[in-house]
């Protein structure tokens, strides 16, 4: 698919942004394991990146899933914890635009839109993953609104958000067990501290991603005003989430896109600077081969994201696409940095250059916004005639 002048305009755009802001802070960063700065988030607030996919009376750009895609490509080539921070506006964005009330609209958007309002989603527990429908946290009516009691991990962004996006069970009782499902937009301060003891938080350290936090929550007694509930109607969570995850993944397919671009560009300068046995390494074959097919492999799998985007414009139901283009991405990215790093060689494993922090950020994109095995499910329930 080739882009437009419209697109490749914002392509540009976005890559000026990044060469200016982004590339010449990610390495210490990362190796300092510093979160993005609020600075540079702020601008990209100002730049409009979370309002891209909102409609304009929300205070939106109004622009297509494509350029959410182009926009995601090239901040993940600057740094991946850059590129993910619109993936927090964007899954409860599009939760509130799809089922908000007109209020809940109203009150939302235009702060995420603005980045006045930064969100993250709460749904993972300690001991349900994959399983949505099996997800335990309560949220039951106390004082006329929603207490909640439980825990959540792998909340991303938690820190610095003012909205989580809690996926809660505030109906214990019903069966099939998904149906008891709801999700609540819960309010609360930025800060590493958190409000305990009704809402304590711990961050979880890992071996990438290290621009933005993950972090394990509990919940006892925080509280949730009852307008809160995303539709005011409980026990469609489960629903609600499933249909706003076509957005994530095509998200999360030009994240690793944009990494493996990434690293692809590192090591194909590095190639062409080392010199050993009298030439430079891309003069041999076997780094030649490894380039040609790091950048085949990148360039499938961004025309599969950008397949995928023009089948959500359209309007059609996309999981399938969406999670073709998540799953193919994913592992094209953990295997095109891993042969990138050995490009490098001995310089690879140093810190001295970006191609571990390329191949470190790579792993995580099997594991999160459904794994690779939850994709092929999914692929395989549509292509055998499941709904």
């Amino acid at each position: 698919m080739l882009l437009d002048e419209e697109h490749l305009q914002i392509r540009d755009s976005v890559r000026e942004f990044v060469d200016r802001e982004i590339r010449p802070i990610a390495d210490e960063l990362d190796n300092a394991e510093k979160e993005i700065p609020m600075p540079v988030i702020g601008k990209m607030a100002e730049l409009g990146y979370f309002g891209l996919i909102f409609p304009a009376e929300y205070g939106g750009m109004g622009m297509d899933t494509l350029s959410m895609a182009i926009v995601t490509e090239e901040l993940s080539r600057g740094w991946l914890s850059v590129g993910s921070v619109m993936t927090r506006m964007i899954i409860t964005g599009t939760l509130i635009m799809a089922h908000g009330t007109d209020e809940q609209k109203k009150k939302f958007l235009p702060k995420i839109a603005s980045g006045e309002m930064l969100t993250a989603a709460a749904f993972t527990e300690p001991d349900v993953g994959s399983d949505t429908a099996s997800m335990k946290l309560r949220a039951p009516k106390e004082d006329g609104q929603y207490k909640l009691y439980g825990e959540k991990t792998w909340c991303t962004f938690a820190n610095r958000a003012h909205l989580l996006t809690v996926l809660a069970r505030t109906n214990p009782d019903v069966q099939p067990k998904h149906k008891g499902l709801s999700i609540l937009l819960v309010e609360k301060k930025q800060g590493d501290d958190f409000a305990p003891p009704e809402l304590g938080g711990s961050a979880i350290p890992t071996i990438g991603y290290k621009g933005m936090k993950s972090y394990s929550l509990g919940f006892d007694g925080y509280p949730c005003p009852l307008e809160n509930l995303l539709g005011v109607e409980e026990g469609k969570g489960f629903y609600q989430l499933m249909a706003t995850y076509e957005y994530a993944r095509i998200q999360t397919a030009a994240r690793a896109v944009g990494t493996a671009q990434a690293s692809f560009d590192a090591a194909l300068k590095y190639a062409q600077e080392r010199v050993q046995f009298g030439k430079t390494i891309g003069e041999f074959q076997v780094i030649r081969h490894k380039l040609a097919h790091a950048a085949t492999e990148i360039e499938a799998a961004r025309q599969l994201t950008y397949y995928a985007c023009e089948k959500k414009d359209s309007g059609a139901r996309s999981d399938l696409e969406a999670g073709m283009a998540k799953v193919f991405a994913a592992e094209m990215a953990e295997r095109v940095t891993s042969e990138m790093l050995q490009v490098f060689g001995g310089y690879g494993y140093s810190r001295e250059y970006p191609a571990q922090r390329f191949w470190r950020d790579a792993r995580v994109f099997r594991i999160f916004e459904g794994t690779s095995e939850i994709q092929y499910e999914v692929i395989a329930k549509r292509l055998l005639g499941g709904k």
